[in-house]
């Protein structure tokens, strides 16, 4: 049995002004080396990090938001996935809570040294539990605060991806967990400025309608508004080695991202 060990704390986090949180669970590229040591070459460069997001929302801690930074691969446990490894899809391909392929539908441990249920347990004790933990207590303190909490769940992917969706991504999918996870108004409004990327195109709980996440914080009728949004990464950077960010490119999306999260703030300050 291989035993899982980390020294990197599980998150980054800055408290902000406001009643909304923006969490960032894909971004940690951090893999110890208990586990690096058994991966496939490819895995190594971990490529299906959310790459770049913190830089690219960097205009919200202006906005006075909260600021929850994974700092552990996906491939080291998920934190987008319930704790159970439950499918958020079922029916549909998706990958697990400690995953053991890539997007690409690559193996991810080359001799087949997969995590057991010992070293699963061990992940989510040392990361993903102290990520939500530290999601809900940010949560509970800004619901206490302002009496309304926002959490909004930023993601990317790349754009062109067959083992989960055919053809090109839509730009902005935005997720409400089919309107469970926020007010249907405020989703609404946020469908609204998406549509008007210039650019772009946008969804509303279309292949993507929020992760574990979007789903077990969004409690709209207790004042506890969730949404994800997972966007194409070809919107702000190259999608291959080295996954380079272009500003040029972020430069165009950018005035409709701080669009989403003003109006979370001003859905916020009517309440």
């Amino acid at each position: 049995m291989a035993h899982f060990h980390t020294t990197e704390a599980p998150f980054r986090f800055r408290r902000g002004r406001t009643p909304l949180l923006i969490s960032f669970p894909h971004v940690g590229t951090h893999v110890p080396e208990c586990v690096a040591s058994r991966l496939s070459d490819e895995a190594r460069q971990v490529p299906d990090t959310d790459w770049h997001l913190e830089q690219l929302y960097a205009f919200a801690d202006a906005l006075g938001a909260s600021m929850l930074v994974a700092t552990h691969s996906r491939y080291v446990i998920d934190l987008n996935r319930p704790p159970d490894g439950a499918s958020l899809y079922p029916g549909q391909s998706v990958t697990g809570l400690c995953p053991v392929d890539t997007f690409d539908d690559t193996l991810i441990y080359t001799r087949g040294e997969v995590p057991d249920d010992a070293e699963m347990a061990q992940r989510r004790e040392q990361v993903w539990q102290p990520y939500h933990a530290q999601l809900e207590a940010e949560l509970q303190r800004l619901h206490a605060e302002h009496g309304v909490a926002l959490l909004w769940d930023a993601h990317s992917i790349r754009s062109v991806l067959p083992r989960f969706f055919e053809g090109k991504l839509t730009d902005l999918n935005l997720g409400t967990a089919n309107g469970a996870s926020c007010d249907p108004v405020l989703a609404q409004r946020l469908l609204a400025i998406a549509q008007g990327a210039p650019g772009h195109t946008a969804v509303l709980n279309g292949r993507f309608k929020g992760g574990h996440i979007t789903r077990h914080y969004g409690r709209p009728e207790q004042g506890f508004h969730a949404v994800q949004l997972e966007m194409t990464q070809s919107s702000y950077m190259e999608e291959t080695l080295p996954f380079e960010y272009r500003p040029d490119l972020a430069a165009r999306i950018q005035p409709t991202l701080q669009q989403l999260i003003e109006a979370m703030l001003a859905f916020s300050a009517a309440r």
